[in-house]
């Protein structure tokens, strides 16, 4: 996966090597020719230097391998060279992501943004991290990453075929595989579903300005009322810089689960289905395969770079992922010792840092060398970008527990992987660190289960809301929430299990777990759609296409009502309402209410609150349904426009903003309304980061289509709303579907976004894209 700030910039430094040396080279036609040979070939046999046996591997017509290994060594070995084999470049940038090493590739000739990020990986030892997490394995696991680099070797060093061709436009020769780049994608999957350090910074900020009252009106969904004390220097911190010096690893915030008992399914055993949400691209992150020893089979997602299956069945037990938000960040304010600027205060005294020199290599330029400084809480924000981020003889530590030395999470997926039944499920998310997330499991024997494991700081004050004195000792961390009371259930008197990121527990759950959580609209609707059961296979593979928006039927009549006399609508605006009068709320991509409803909604947010929030506001902006239904229902204050002499109400706001959104619509798809389509804006961008913008060729690299779901849909489409160009491009969303049949698991169904290679011209590059 390559993070969404290393996409932009890096694909045009391609596109212009494309254009200044490889199209006038070859011209169109050879360089065609010169791609067409990259594609790996899959058939014939080859004789491989590390192998203990014979390995057999079949592609089924999507070129899904399947794997048979007389050992699990040599089947982690073949699952290595397949990887190389059709994703090197995807695991290239992401091993490079996570080392703090893309600066080596790109320098700075496009600007910052790749030494920002590496400023940024190498002042958290992500890759350190990862190294010290090799040494936490078994003797079986790090077999198991060992074998699996050892394929990847192999590859690079036998193959027929030449580098993918992003390796030859930057005239890149990897480097061999070490199992830690296995190991620092658990790394930065971490700090992406974990990032509620963002959100300590924006609700300091907000804070500042806004009243408790009002952060409830914007958050309705958390409590944000609850008392928070706030550090005495917090008034005097830069929280952009600090915003700024944190990476930014893409959306966090999305994904269904549901499993029903064996009562429950018309198959007498259980059914999971699970539909993991993240940033969408060509190739997609996800990458399936089958494994077959004597001992071990399994089958379902794996992640190009990792040897491990990070969803999936071993023909005993079934399982799948979501996020759970819950608080595991803090951001520590630290004193320094007004005598000596080299420590820091603790409630013991002066402590000096932990600190090490990190020296980050520039294409074209002199290296940097970094200073990096660790507290007893973590990092130090030390980055030039975070330069005075924090108050004069202050500095700011992060706090997390997937940074921390003991980090057992890849011991723990080796195990899930190998789980013998439910009973070996839990045990083996014992030792699971981080992120944490919502398990639901199920074995053949019928058991079903939830479990949100992971390390969730308990603080001794506080609930983690913003940046804490870290001097004091009074919201330092005293411990992690015991394994026995973390969320968790078994065979659940419902017969189902549901969550798509909404809350798992309730307001009578004994620790802190989190104070806000996402909209629990997606959840909302999959337990209508249960409804009382039983269900077969098919019927919950149809489920997770459903695209009714309950937020959108909901707030829908509170944006109508005011506007049914108003007399200055002209008559596109009436013939808009007349559509949404009679609209039920299907995000359908063929109609054109979605996109009336949506372009309308975005305006309104951004009337409403932009004159509020001021700065803060590029950070909020985003569909805010329930935020807009309590605005129009409890809270009108917040129509009135304080920039303006005027004093506005929300029918002004509703229709101000309707007759801009139509305007826009209008510039954009014509005056014909009834041509208009939800999908033509609504696109999954499915496009190679890199290739797809090669000047003229960049076309053929592009598998988006036009889909229908929305933010708030199970199936998901989430869009990047602030995006003044594309506010509505299906950036986000679910990359591997699966639905596990515990009665035969051999009936379970995957698909992944895009096709299993990682070469555009392929015929496995888009084979899985339906229109």
């Amino acid at each position: 996966m390559i993070p969404r700030a290393v996409r932009k910039p890096l694909a045009i430094l391609v596109a212009v090597l494309a254009l200044v040396i490889v199209v006038p080279m070859l011209g169109a036609g050879g360089f065609l020719l010169w791609l067409r040979q990259q594609t790996p070939a899959y058939d014939g046999a080859a004789t491989v230097p590390g192998l203990e046996s014979p390995v057999e591997i079949l592609r089924d017509r999507n070129a899904v391998p399947h794997i048979f290994a007389a050992t699990e060594r040599d089947a982690y070995f073949a699952l290595g060279y397949v990887h190389a084999q059709d994703r090197l470049w995807q695991m290239e940038t992401m091993r490079r992501s996570g080392a703090g090493r893309l600066s080596e590739l790109v320098g700075t000739r496009f600007g910052d943004w790749a030494l920002r990020l590496d400023r940024s990986m190498r002042t958290l030892g992500v890759y350190r991290r990862a190294e010290e997490a090799y040494e936490e394995l078994s003797p079986e696991t790090r077999l198991a990453f060992d074998a699996y680099a050892a394929g990847v070797n192999a590859w690079m060093e036998t193959r027929r075929e030449a580098l993918p061709i992003e390796f030859q436009l930057l005239r890149h020769t990897p480097e061999p595989w070490r199992p830690a780049d296995s190991l620092v994608w658990g790394k930065l999957m971490a700090l992406q579903l974990s990032g509620d350090s963002r959100d300590e910074l924006f609700r300091a900020s907000a804070l500042k300005s806004l009243t408790p009252e009002q952060m409830r009106d914007l958050f309705p969904d958390s409590d944000p009322t609850a008392p928070v004390t706030l550090a005495a220097t917090l008034d005097r911190m830069d929280l952009q810089k600090a915003l700024a010096a944190l990476p930014d690893l893409g959306f966090d915030t999305a994904s269904n689960e549901w499993a029903l008992t064996g009562a429950r399914s018309a198959t007498g055993k259980p059914i999971i289905a699970n539909d993991p949400h993240l940033g969408l691209e060509a190739p997609i992150l996800w990458y399936l395969a089958r494994i077959v020893t004597p001992e071990h089979r399994i089958a379902g997602a794996t992640i190009p770079g990792v040897p491990l299956h990070i969803l999936g069945h071993n023909g005993r037990v079934a399982w799948g992922f979501t996020t759970t938000h819950s608080d595991t960040q803090d951001l520590f304010i630290e004193k320094l010792d007004p005598q000596d600027p080299g420590r820091y205060l603790t409630p013991d005294g002066s402590a000096a840092f932990e600190t090490r020199q990190e020296t980050i290599r520039i294409a074209g330029q002199p290296d940097e060398t970094l200073t990096v400084r660790e507290t007893r809480h973590g990092p130090v924000l030390t980055t030039p970008d975070a330069a005075d981020a924090a108050p004069e003889g202050h500095v700011l530590a992060l706090a997390f527990p997937g940074l921390g030395a003991a980090d057992t999470t890849a011991e723990a997926l080796y195990r899930l992987n190998h789980a013998a039944d439910a009973a070996a499920v839990r045990e083996a998310l014992f030792l699971h660190v981080a992120p944490q997330q919502n398990v639901v499991y199920a074995d053949t024997a019928g058991t079903l289960g939830f479990l949100s494991p992971a390390l969730v700081p308990v603080r001794r004050g506080g609930d983690g809301r913003v940046p804490v004195p870290g001097w004091t000792g009074e919201y330092d961390w005293i411990g992690y929430i015991p394994f026995d009371a973390l969320p968790q259930a078994v065979d659940p008197p419902s017969g189902q299990f549901v969550n798509a990121n909404n809350a798992v527990v309730g307001p009578g759950y004994p620790y802190a777990l989190a104070t806000e959580w996402p909209d629990p609209a997606r959840a909302e609707r999959i337990v209508q759609l249960l409804g009382d059961g039983p269900h077969t296979v098919e019927e919950v593979a149809a489920q997770q296409m459903d695209e009714l928006s309950l937020p959108a039927r909901d707030l829908l009549p509170l944006m109508l009502e005011p506007l049914r006399t108003v007399p200055d609508l002209n008559g596109q605006a009436r013939a808009a309402l007349d559509r949404l009068a009679g609209w039920d709320g299907r995000m359908d991509r063929d109609r054109a209410e979605p996109l009336i409803f949506s372009w309308w909604e975005r305006e309104l947010v951004r009337r409403v609150f932009a004159d509020e929030l001021g700065p803060l506001f590029q950070s909020y902006w985003d569909l805010r349904p329930r935020a807009l239904h309590r605005v129009l229902a409890q809270a009108p204050q917040w129509c009135d426009d304080r920039t303006t002499p005027a004093r506005e109400d929300c029918t002004t706001m509703l229709a101000g903003s309707l007759k801009s959104a139509l305007a826009e619509i209008e510039r954009r798809h014509g005056a014909d309304m009834n041509a208009w389509r939800w999908g033509e804006e609504h696109k999954a961008a499915l496009n190679h980061r890199l290739l797809g913008r090669v000047p003229l060729l960049g076309s053929m690299f592009d598998l988006s289509i036009p889909t229908g779901g929305g933010a708030f849909t199970v199936n998901r489409g989430t869009t990047r709303v602030r995006d003044p160009q594309v506010p509505f491009s299906h950036v986000h969303g679910p990359g591997l579907r699966a639905v596990y049949d515990l009665a035969d698991l051999g009936n379970s169904r995957f698909s992944i976004a895009t096709g299993q290679s990682g070469n555009p011209l392929s015929p496995h590059w888009g084979d899985l894209v339906q229109g």
